[in-house]
């Protein structure tokens, strides 16, 4: 995780920001059989709209995550970031560890993504993670930022509370 950009030159093109709307959904392991359970809302943090994960993460029954999720294809074309070194992030939340996830037209199974984590605190943070902190898990795809596909952002790999409050998401 990087508090700050890499140096980004004066051609490139502005962020591009993924829009909070009715496309995000909540996933729990409960599709696979755990017994993880939340909720996705829309809210205001410290007087700033935003989206809101909450629940409950448990690794009971072989589960262990909760996640919102975002398609970024559009009309069947993947999404296309190769202009863009990183996503940029500005959220909140209850002091723990979250994943961003990312698919690419390579991935195939469920639980394939590129993976990085971040931190939150309780106040609000801008959080920017370069593409090349990005790890492949359960896949031998390499990472093609050409054909992003989908966005997620997950609570995963513990018991805990989750609490994660997302104003702003996009690449820079």
């Amino acid at each position: 995780m990087t508090d700050k950009p890499e140096i980004i030159p004066l051609n490139s093109p502005p962020p591009y920001n993924i829009p909070l709307d009715d496309e995000w959904s909540l996933i729990s392991d409960q599709i696979m059989g755990g017994r993880s359970a939340g909720n996705l809302l829309r809210t205001d943090y410290k007087q700033q709209p935003c989206l809101r994960m909450s629940g409950l993460v448990t690794t009971e029954n072989n589960g262990g995550f909760l996640q919102i999720a975002r398609d970024l294809a559009t009309n069947g074309k993947p999404f296309d970031a190769s202009s863009y070194n990183g996503l940029s992030l500005k959220v909140a939340g209850n002091v723990e560890s979250y994943n961003i996830h990312l698919r690419t037209t390579d991935i195939s199974l469920p639980w394939q993504s590129f993976r990085c984590s971040f931190n939150t605190t309780s106040e609000w943070q801008i959080i920017y993670l370069p593409f090349n902190e990005f790890v492949a898990h359960r896949t031998d795809s390499h990472f093609n930022k050409t054909s992003l596909t989908r966005i997620g952002l997950v609570a995963i790999g513990r018991d805990f509370n989750a609490d994660l409050y997302l104003r702003e998401i996009g690449f820079y």
